[in-house]
């Protein structure tokens, strides 16, 4: 019986630490059973709050479509390089890339801070007027840049921040109208929204946003 009685002290000796260790401090022993279930709740709290964040920087469109589902030009890739060299890694705007690399504009946007592009698709430049895109070609540093850095504004704007009238890097002003995942960025339509890179928040559009 004393046997017993000491492999059941023994092993309370054993278990009171490695419980305590499970709860954290506690003020008093009345409240260990509280305590302990309160870190599980602040857990609980703690991811579902941060479900809900990584659902929020989700990219949202239809032309999400055509990026890439692996690799450097997918979603999780371009979110580690800066804008233009994810940019470049993504198919869906090689177009833009070519532009971008003619008007000399690729380090600028890598090493801007906190920026938004809205960045035209290959589709959206097959529709500009071909006169009106040799024109831009022929004049990189001139009207190319000038057509370039009117897709870009300063800071990182998200979906809920993104309607209004937007002061572009060319001068110009954009506006943007719509809410939750529909949204037009003058008379172009973001087709795929909310995408992050290293140092900008990309919005792909439809059309090619020409300054007046």
């Amino acid at each position: 019986m004393r046997l017993a009685r000491r492999s059941t002290i023994a092993v309370l000796g054993l278990a009171l630490p490695l419980s305590l260790a499970a709860c954290g401090n506690s003020g008093s022993d009345a409240a260990s059973t509280s305590s302990s279930s309160s870190p599980m709740s602040s857990s609980s709290s703690s991811s579902s709050s941060s479900t809900t964040d990584d659902m929020a920087a989700k990219p949202f469109g239809s032309g999400c479509a055509a990026v890439p589902t692996s690799g450097k030009g997918s979603f999780s890739g371009m979110a580690t390089d800066p804008v233009a060299t994810a940019a470049s890694n993504n198919p869906a705007l090689s177009t833009l890339v070519t532009a971008v690399g003619e008007a000399g504009l690729g380090e600028t946007l890598n090493s801007a801070k906190d920026i938004t592009v809205f960045a035209p698709s290959n589709d959206a430049f097959k529709a500009v007027p071909k006169a009106t895109m040799d024109a831009a070609m022929k004049d990189p540093k001139g009207l190319l840049t000038k057509v370039l850095t009117n897709h870009v504004v300063e800071g990182r704007l998200t979906p809920e921040t993104l309607a209004g009238e937007h002061k572009t890097l060319g001068g110009g002003t954009i506006t943007v109208e719509g809410s939750g995942e529909s949204f037009k960025v003058g008379t172009a339509n973001v087709v795929c929204g909310n995408v992050q890179t290293a140092n900008a928040t990309v919005y792909i559009i439809d059309g090619v946003l020409l300054p007046k």
